[in-house]
């Protein structure tokens, strides 16, 4: 039997994006969020209201990093997203993060973060706060390469976001093979 809970934000897996941006002073901001995803072939969109201060920074530099929270960083990852830059000025730093600034846009990339999109703002949208960049560049660190120069998911470790228990989860094992396991039913 089924039970009704009623509107929840209840979408699962929700990945747990740092975005990043810098000020207008030069100085690194990111926030946590978990409402996002790509939306396009090479784009994101982020639901994103517009009194943080890493969305401010990103609607004036038109460019941010997105980089995939791990399970080796939950900590930092969870306190970017729970302290405001408006009030810390230097939350970045404060949670042991380290910036290098990509080729391929005005942003910073979390180097302590191995998987990340770089992109350029392409439109936000005041009422429904969706933001939309164009990926110009993914970059991954070394670490999580496989031999075949594909991304290794369990080396990267993402963790996920449970909004009906406010919790982060590891990613697990793999359970079938997409656009293939399918096709033993025609």
């Amino acid at each position: 039997m089924r039970k009704n809970l009623g509107v929840e934000t209840y979408v699962f897996p929700q990945p747990v994006l740092i975005i990043a941006a810098y000020g207008e002073d030069g100085n690194v901001d990111c926030m946590n969020a978990a409402w996002g995803g790509i939306s396009g072939g090479a784009e994101i969109s982020m639901c994103l209201s517009p009194g943080h201060k890493t969305v401010k920074n990103i609607l004036e530099t038109k460019a941010f990093t997105v980089s995939m929270a791990d399970a080796a960083h939950t900590v930092e990852c969870d306190y970017v997203g729970v302290v405001s830059g408006n009030d810390v000025s230097d939350k970045f730093s404060k949670a042991g993060f380290h910036a290098e600034k990509s080729e391929h846009v005005d942003a910073p990339l979390i180097k302590e973060l191995p998987l990340a999109l770089e992109c350029r703002l392409t439109s936000y949208d005041n009422d429904s706060h969706c933001m939309k960049g164009e990926i110009i560049n993914v970059s991954a660190d070394e670490c999580i390469i496989d031999s075949d120069g594909n991304i290794d998911v369990s080396k990267l470790d993402p963790i996920t976001y449970d909004p009906a228990n406010h919790t982060y989860i590891r990613l697990g094992e793999i359970v079938g093979n997409a656009f293939k396991d399918g096709l033993t039913l025609k």
